[in-house]
């Protein structure tokens, strides 16, 4: 089992390709359909995703698509279920298995992320549907004296026993602590929440007997946060992140996937471009976006089916540029030359 593990690991971030974040909770994703505008259905949802998933050559960039747990029940407009879909087109199917972040008891402003109970026999259900893959998101927040030493202790025991889980089912663990880039802090906060996260994720998935070789992270950048009067370069978001994963990654982790964590479509690519145009690194240096993917195809579409044509092309256009970034060859040029043709 864990060679498979180790294969499908590396098969995620393999080729320059990264990974499509199409995990949106109903709550999320009717938020989502409120800008188009577009009522949240268990139809139109079905019909959004089967655009994305849909798109021709899209295995090209993207290597994985992580599914919300109706999705990977529902199927395409033939008939065919999404994951098998995905499977047929190359593209590994896999799925967010948490339940959400809650109020963390004790600890004012802080979360911590549910879904333990019962996440074995969730974990063999989701692989009789087809995953290969799984994902659980922490999320860590910056603010006056948080995060505390508390929260970041809880999320990352959560994510060890969720990795562990996942392994055991042979499903590749994708591990997301997310240290929320929506207050005002500087760059250097965020180095300091991240760096403090980290070192305590990995010491949790070292006692629990997580196959490092077998799980992928998923971080955010080191960024400024939105509010902050300066906002980091790329240059500077590269020099912060890699410093911070030097620091806290292990080399035996075949993969980091970035979240977009709010960031727009372009800033996401050109940030992701910056990291990968230092040079090698020990881990491959890739993508799970969602927003950062979706966000154009998601206006172009508008919920008709006579834009599934357009939607699609965006989507496409994310991906390739993403792509590109991976390997260091994006330019804000390729956006300009895309669009005009």
């Amino acid at each position: 089992m864990a060679a498979d593990l180790h294969e499908t690991a590396r098969a995620l971030v393999a080729d320059d390709k990264g990974i499509l974040a199409a995990d949106e909770s109903s709550g999320t994703i009717a938020k989502r359909f409120d800008s188009i505008p577009l009522e949240s259905t268990e139809e139109s949802r079905r019909a959004y995703r089967d655009m994305l998933f849909t798109t021709p050559d899209l295995e090209q960039y993207v290597s994985g698509v992580i599914l919300y747990d109706e999705t990977i029940r529902q199927s395409g407009s033939d008939g065919t279920p999404f994951a098998k879909l995905l499977a047929d087109k190359g593209i590994i199917p896999g799925i967010k298995v948490d339940t959400g972040a809650k109020d963390l008891a004790g600890a004012p402003g802080e979360k911590v992320t549910e879904g333990l109970d019962g996440l074995r026999e969730r974990l063999r259900e989701y692989t009789e549907l087809g995953a290969r893959f799984a994902k659980w998101r922490a999320v860590i927040t910056i603010g006056d004296g948080i995060p505390s030493d508390y929260c970041i202790a809880v999320n990352a025991h959560a994510l060890g026993r969720y990795a562990a889980l996942c392994q055991e089912q042979g499903l590749v663990p994708i591990v997301e602590p997310e240290v929320l880039m929506d207050a005002d802090n500087d760059i250097e906060t965020c180095y300091d929440a991240t760096s403090r996260t980290l070192h305590k994720t990995f010491d949790e998935l070292f006692h629990q007997r997580v196959d490092l070789e077998g799980m992928l992270l998923k971080p955010n950048m080191v960024i400024s946060g939105k509010g902050a009067a300066t906002q980091a370069s790329a240059d500077e978001v590269a020099h912060w992140t890699l410093k911070c994963f030097h620091e806290h990654v292990p080399a035996a982790v075949p993969g980091i996937v970035f979240l977009s964590g709010g960031q727009s479509d372009q800033q996401a690519s050109e940030n992701l471009n910056a990291i990968n145009s230092r040079g090698p690194q020990p881990w491959v240096l890739s993508f799970s976006y969602g927003r950062a993917l979706q966000a154009p195809a998601l206006a172009a579409w508008g919920g008709s089916a006579e834009n599934v044509e357009a939607g699609q092309s965006f989507l496409a256009l994310r991906a390739r540029c993403n792509s590109a970034a991976v390997a260091g060859r994006y330019s804000a040029e390729m956006e300009e030359l895309a669009r005009s043709s």
